[in-house]
């Protein structure tokens, strides 16, 4: 099977080493086969805000003191990080942000503005 077919059957090629703007494109054409295309950016917000709730449940279930209900659905962190990575590239394609160039303008920033802020290992 081939990645296509892969991709066809909701499989993905764990294998696979993706640039941003590779995942920007493919969640493009993903959502771009349907009507309904990008949420607007508020819904995109509330949706992400749900998702990072998830993942908050999930932290506290693993390393606080809330323990899973024996019904609960059992989920782990990668897959609600996966779900905030989606809707964050949602996001950022619906408003025509290149999260590779975002990325690289808060690195530039926490290595000039923050670069003194923690102690450093080697310190």
């Amino acid at each position: 099977m081939d990645r296509e077919q892969r991709l066809e059957a909701g499989q993905t090629d764990r294998n696979s080493h993706k640039s941003m703007k590779d995942m920007q494109e493919e969640v493009d054409q993903f959502i771009g086969q349907f009507k309904e295309g990008y949420f607007s950016p508020l819904a995109m917000l509330a949706r992400m805000t749900e998702e990072v709730g998830e993942l908050s449940r999930e932290v506290n279930h693993y390393y606080g003191e809330k323990p899973k209900k024996s019904d609960e659905e059992e989920k782990t962190m990668e897959q609600e990080m996966g779900d905030i990575l989606f809707v964050l590239i949602c996001f950022a394609n619906s408003l025509h942000i290149d999260l590779e160039e975002a990325f690289h303008l808060v690195m530039d920033k926490f290595e000039s503005r923050d670069k003194d802020r923690w102690t450093k290992i080697d310190d």
